[in-house]
């Protein structure tokens, strides 16, 4: 059970980032935008059954839930603490899939990309960029950046967490970002989708 080491506040005003002292997954992120999508999760579906969550989005030691602003922080943070306290450790999730199969390396990968995803020879380049020079910010403040893949000279980018509805990442952020990848491809635009 993940224990709360502290609650920080991000950029954006609406969402709030649980730092844990357990990890909740091994390196696999966990985005949801709707109580829908969180369906096969239990600890985002908790979170979403919640009035004014409006986005859970997880990755090993950190969590944060994103509000539609008409919440007062200090109420609903108490009530998020409980199903967070709660939640399973990335360990205690990985011996119950291996059904206590004895002592496992469970530090976990990335997951191999999607087949056909790096198609763009450009990919690479720009993810590497992006991870280095962008994502460790964003996750600082409690979001990510998801690359879905470049359409002609445009690289489509999704927000996540905190950074999905934040005001400073929809304009800010993506222009440095575009301002990153053109070092790299000068006639590449970028669009958050």
């Amino acid at each position: 059970m993940p224990k709360i080491e502290e609650i920080e506040f991000t950029p954006n005003p609406n969402a709030r980032k649980f730092v844990l002292r357990e990890p909740l997954t091994f390196g696999l992120s966990r985005s949801f935008e709707s109580a829908e999508q969180a369906a096969g999760d239990a600890l985002a579906r908790e979170l979403f059954a919640m009035a004014h969550v409006t986005n859970v989005f997880y990755v090993d030691r950190w969590l944060t839930v994103t509000q539609d602003g008409k919440a007062h922080w200090p109420e609903l943070l108490r009530e998020l603490a409980v199903p967070i306290r709660g939640a399973p450790s990335a360990q205690e999730r990985s011996a119950e899939l291996l059904g206590g199969a004895g002592e496992t390396d469970l530090s976990g990968t990335s997951p191999a990309p999607a087949s056909g995803e790096d198609e763009d020879g450009r990919l690479p380049a720009i993810r590497e960029l992006l991870d280095r020079e962008v994502r460790p910010y964003l996750q600082g403040d409690g979001g990510d950046l998801y690359v879905l893949g470049i359409d002609g000279n445009t690289l489509k980018v999704h927000y996540q967490g905190a950074c999905g509805s934040c005001p400073s990442s929809l304009s800010g952020t993506l222009a440095g970002i575009e301002g990153l990848v053109q070092r790299l491809h000068p006639e590449m635009d970028v669009m958050a989708v």
